[in-house]
């Protein structure tokens, strides 16, 4: 089964709203995911202090070495999602050295659990491949789309070596290539 980019955006607000009334913790992880395009390796141990600086305000960029290729990633977080951070750490009650993602046993959510309830939520929602890798998949998908097709800049944030490659793992299909025939016409 290919992991495919969830392309209805009703869809992905009902999955927000499930995730979120089950534990704010993975509608966050969930909007996470969606604003950042970051696998969710790198996005389970994130603290409150990789986000904000000491005084509570945000930092100007979110700052961390991505675990699987070991290189820097600098993503400046959108509005929506400092939004969200903002008030589930308020909420919360989370401490500065707190994982934004915690689990019972004092660190952070695994992999394991983040997939199941993601999953479950998916299934619930009629969201067919669903995986971990759908949250970064429907923000290069999105980002596409809404950037007009800016596939350079989505395959450079990604670390992908060819366009094909991006293409392919955002799951820009045949509907999306008869689309665009269908934007010049003489």
């Amino acid at each position: 089964m290919t992991v495919e980019p969830i392309r209805d955006k009703a869809k992905i607000k009902q999955m927000y709203n499930y995730l979120n009334g089950k534990n704010p913790k993975y509608g966050l992880l969930f909007r996470f995911g969606l604003n950042t395009g970051l696998r969710i390796s790198d996005i389970l141990p994130l603290k409150a202090s990789d986000v904000f600086n000491t005084n509570w305000g945000f930092r100007e960029h979110l700052i961390l070495k991505e675990k699987k290729t070991g290189k820097e990633k600098k993503i400046k977080l959108n509005n929506a999602l400092r939004n969200s951070i903002q008030s589930y750490v308020k909420n919360e009650g989370l401490t500065f050295d707190s994982y934004l993602f915690s689990s019972q046993k004092g660190t952070h959510i695994g992999r394991v659990q983040a997939y199941r309830v993601l999953k479950e939520a998916a299934d619930i929602m009629g969201i067919e491949n669903f995986g971990t890798h759908s949250l970064r998949k429907t923000w290069g998908y999105w980002t596409y789309k809404i950037s007009r097709y800016n596939i350079g800049l989505i395959m450079d944030t990604f670390n992908h070596s060819s366009v094909s490659i991006t293409l392919r793992y955002i799951g820009v299909n045949q509907d999306q290539k008869d689309e665009l025939y269908s934007l010049v016409q003489f």
